[in-house]
């Protein structure tokens, strides 16, 4: 072979390519010997293409293949023919044909692997996956979600380009300003002792972007959090930063639900059905005990609180006469399936979010049965007529205050939804909550916090009076939710300095603290600042939801493991004293 330089990848040849002479580059994906007689299933990033050495073939030819091992870097030149007919394969775009192979060349070898590369998902454990990212990788699967990263990054960009938007890059060294989350800390070696921030968002970038006057502005920017990892988490991700001047909500909601119609028509062939539904916060935790409701099946809580104000079960009374709410989930024909240990485990999910337990009864022909049922055997307020129950349904409740009391019913009913298969993974179900509350208040620290960031417009209603009641006080704040997970978080921003500094007040920061923080943003909106709003969407968890998984680690090439550490390349590692002498550092503890 002259050279080994392919002219086909693995995945393009079909029985058009008949007679032609070809050179394919891949990594060895299968290998059977039939008593001299070789199959080589020839893998690269486009496809898979099945290449023979005949029992006629030179004794060279049919010893290289039978040295080969899985996963080494080959070259093979051969000559494209059709398959027998009872070999044809339809599930693969190149099974009409195969390489009758003349010459192979081994470009590199493999040691043993550390787990077999699958077709579909690398069945290794994931701290083994992590290790060899590099392999894991060659799966299909991630070969297939990489992919589709891509395919929607590149939508992405494809819809806001022709929606007048600029793509315009932000620091990545800025100034450490208190957003929420621990800033990741890099040390200057000009300025000794002072460090930059790694961001957060570009929040306050993208605001000064709009000052400038550029109107519409997007990133596919990477963020940075010091927080502990979860499965939808990640310390260092991507989102698609979006910001407008001149805008109302109505404005965002409009072109994210357009941006969002595109993605998934490009990327997945999937028509979604447009206005998305609007659910104000308060109604959210009302019907589903969440702000990123679960909307793929149905079952909303009932209220039962006046109910149960003067009902004979004192834990439903009690909870009511302290301020809290009852609420009740009903199940559909989940009586018989739930035995008193399957409500023991829902019991315990419903711990897990604060709740002290979880009351139960099962509708039955006969009446009410089991749990607190002898407390409400007269209460006519417990009746299917009122209550909207039938026989067969399990009525699962959850006392005390507000937020406890649903949140943890939230959970039971996100993991009925799970245990009993109500949830369609094939489908997207998108919603808006809005109408959130501007302050939440900080019990420990005895003050009031910023419920999303201390850059959002009160709803106009509030503006007057917000020092008078925080707690009461809507901003102009909206999530995009699809399938249970917050996909995207944004509001219209405040570009009134005067606004800007009440916000800062209320939540405890002083004129002094403000100007040391924030002083370039407050000084910006002294010049003009237009009226602006935006959102930011995470790619990495918007490509998790349109390849069905439930970590984002599954659609990151090199993501960290759950305690923020990278078993591949062994990050954070230490540094040797000289770099530390010259940042001005020194470390005073090591982890053991």
């Amino acid at each position: 072979m002259e050279s080994y330089q392919r002219t086909h990848s693995c995945g393009e040849l079909t029985a058009a390519d008949i007679g032609k002479k070809v050179i394919l580059n891949g990594w060895v994906f299968k290998l059977r010997n039939h008593g001299g007689l070789f199959f080589i299933n020839l893998r690269d990033r486009f496809g898979v293409t099945q290449t023979v050495i005949d029992d006629g073939a030179p004794e060279r030819l049919r010893g290289a293949a039978a040295s080969l091992k899985f996963e080494c870097c080959i070259a093979v030149c051969g000559t494209v023919r059709p398959r027998p007919d009872s070999m044809v394969n339809p599930q693969m775009p190149t099974g009409e044909i195969e390489v009758a192979a003349e010459e192979i060349v081994v470009l590199n070898g493999c040691d043993t692997l550390p787990f077999m590369i699958d077709e579909e998902e690398t069945q290794a454990k994931e701290d083994l996956r992590l290790r060899y990212r590099f392999l894991d990788l060659r799966s299909g699967g991630m070969q297939s979600r990489i992919a589709l990263r891509h395919k929607t990054a590149f939508a992405v960009r494809e819809f806001l380009n022709g929606e007048g938007f600029f793509e315009i890059e932000t620091p990545t060294f800025i100034k450490s300003t208190p957003e929420g989350a621990r800033d990741f800390l890099v040390p200057s070696r000009i300025h000794k002792g002072k460090f930059y921030a790694l961001p957060q968002s570009p929040q306050l970038y993208k605001q000064l972007l709009m000052v400038s006057g550029f109107d519409k502005y997007f990133q596919i920017a990477r963020c940075y959090r010091d927080e502990d990892a979860r499965g939808d988490r990640q310390p260092e991700f991507t989102q698609i930063d979006m910001e407008m001047s001149f805008v109302s909500a109505e404005d965002v909601y409009s072109v994210t639900e357009r941006m969002m119609k595109h993605v998934f028509k490009k990327a997945l062939n999937v028509d979604l059905p447009t206005p998305f539904p609007r659910i104000p916060y308060a109604q959210a935790m009302n019907l589903y005990g969440s702000d990123k409701p679960e909307l793929r099946f149905d079952m909303t809580f009932v209220d039962f609180t006046e109910a149960a104000r003067n009902c004979s079960f004192s834990v439903f009374r009690n909870a009511v006469e302290e301020g809290g709410t009852v609420k009740l989930l009903i199940v559909p024909g989940a009586a018989e399936a739930y035995s008193r240990k399957k409500i023991s485990e829902l019991e315990e999910t419903a711990k897990i979010y604060g709740a002290p337990g979880l009351a139960w009864m099962k509708a039955t022909e006969n009446g009410l049965e089991g749990g607190i049922s002898k407390f409400f055997e007269n209460d006519g307020s417990v009746s299917a007529g009122r209550l909207g129950f039938k026989a067969g349904d399990l009525l699962l409740f959850s006392a005390g205050p507000f937020k406890t009391a649903v949140t943890a019913l939230g959970a039971v009913r996100l993991r009925l939804g799970k245990d009993l298969g109500l949830i369609d993974p094939n489908r997207f179900s998108f919603c808006w909550i809005n109408d959130f509350p501007l302050f939440e208040w900080n019990e420990e620290e005895r003050k009031w916090d910023p419920a999303h960031h201390m850059f959002t417009m009160p709803k106009e209603k509030y503006l007057a009076t917000m020092e008078e009641n925080p707690g009461e006080v809507i901003g102009d704040l909206y999530d995009l939710v699809c399938n249970g997970y917050e996909l995207a978080s944004g509001s219209i921003r405040i570009h009134d300095p005067a606004v800007q500094k009440r916000i800062f007040k209320i939540v405890g920061f002083s004129e002094e603290q403000a100007e040391e923080k924030f002083g370039f943003l407050l000084n910006a909106f002294r010049y003009g600042a237009p009226p602006h709003g935006g959102i930011a969407p995470g790619l990495d968890r918007l490509v998790m939801i349109m390849a069905g998984k439930d970590s984002i680690k599954e659609v990151i090439a090199f993501p960290k493991n759950n305690v923020m550490a990278s078993p591949m390349d062994g990050s954070p590692s230490p540094v040797d004293a000289a770099q530390l002498k010259e940042l001005g550092l020194s470390v005073t503890e090591k982890e053991a």
